[in-house]
């Protein structure tokens, strides 16, 4: 399988640096779903260098404050599926950042915890709720300058 993460979409890419990518989840569930992505393949945590883990972090805090600031979300999710019996279906390593809205689905109540519960992503399975999540144009161009601006901060 071609790694989608290590030649991603260009259109798809919010930012890049030495280490990582942010980019736009392709099967979003959430409005700004966004994946930090280390530029060097790797599929476990272990295999990342200590420098890799620091600028992974250093991702999800820039797509967080970017992401407040283009969509003003309430919260987030922020998670990692490690290894296929976790759920990981991209053997590429990456972090999830989701921006979350009270209201945005009936019982919010566990969050990520409801991943072991054995239940089908319906995100996944409503072909029509990922499409309805991808942002518009001038939402990603949002996002982007958010970046540019935290790049300077880090």
């Amino acid at each position: 399988m071609k790694c989608p993460f290590c030649n991603p979409r260009r259109e798809d890419v919010v930012h890049e640096d030495g280490l990582i990518r942010i980019v736009l989840d392709s099967y979003p569930a959430g409005r700004g779903h966004l994946l930090v992505v280390p530029k060097r393949h790797v599929e476990r945590w272990d295999e990342l260098t200590w420098e890799e883990k620091a600028a992974l972090i250093r991702g999800v805090e820039m797509a967080m404050k970017a992401l407040k600031e283009a969509l003003k979300p309430d919260g987030f999710n922020v998670g990692m599926n490690l290894g296929e019996a976790a759920g990981q279906t991209v053997p590429h390593l990456h972090v999830h950042v989701i921006p979350r809205w009270r209201g945005d689905c009936r019982k919010p109540r566990g969050g990520i915890r409801k991943a072991v519960l054995d239940l089908e992503d319906e995100n996944l399975s409503m072909r029509g709720r990922w499409v309805e999540n991808r942002l518009s144009g001038e939402e990603v161009e949002a996002i982007k300058r958010a970046l540019r601006l935290r790049s300077r901060d880090h």
